[in-house]
């Protein structure tokens, strides 16, 4: 049964690792651990570049402990500006054992005005809808798109979706990761 180690303790983000590739990858069955991997990043990553390099951070630290996975799967997921106000998103990066990467980057919605100001001010993401929408630990739930779209889309169906994205190189792996290939 091959392995696949989420760089996370987070619940959602190792059901969603779970499910994509499930997903991706019917014909396998497939054992998703999380462990608890350090981003090297700030808290609340801010920005494409910085989310990148949490879940790049997370994969390494997970590789380095668990050496023995098929996959190292890193989710992170930020915040960045945009003209019309604070987006949140995630991004997720998959390696292989013979380390070869797979990355993409999830949908992406504004925040309101309060919880992006409170964001803006330092306050992680998570902690910001908890204070803003009276929940307690929304990050190990359903997240602020669950709360914002009344659940029609969570933080798992979120999540699930980039790493389906993700694991497309590996799915077609003559496509991706010939000699030259780009």
């Amino acid at each position: 049964m091959p392995t696949v180690i989420v760089a996370s303790l987070n619940p959602v983000k190792v059901a969603a690792a779970r499910a994509g590739f499930a997903r991706l990858f019917p014909e396998a069955t497939w054992e998703a651990r999380g462990f608890d991997a350090p981003s090297g990043v700030s808290h609340q990553p801010m920005g494409d570049a910085e989310t990148v390099a949490g879940a790049e951070g997370r994969c390494a630290a997970a590789r380095q402990a668990h050496p023995e996975a098929d996959f190292i799967v890193g989710i992170e997921g930020g915040c960045g500006e945009d003209p019309a106000g604070l987006e949140a998103f995630a991004w997720v990066v998959v390696y292989d054992a013979q380390g070869r990467a797979g990355r993409a980057r999830s949908g992406s919605f504004l925040l309101p005005p309060a919880v992006a100001a409170l964001v803006r001010q330092g306050v992680e993401l998570g902690v910001a809808d908890d204070r803003i929408f009276g929940r307690s630990n929304s990050k190990q739930a359903n997240g602020a798109i669950g709360l914002l779209t009344h659940d029609v889309i969570d933080r798992f169906g979120l999540y699930e979706h980039a790493v389906v994205l993700a694991l497309v190189s590996f799915r077609n792996p003559e496509l991706y990761f010939q000699s030259g290939a780009a």
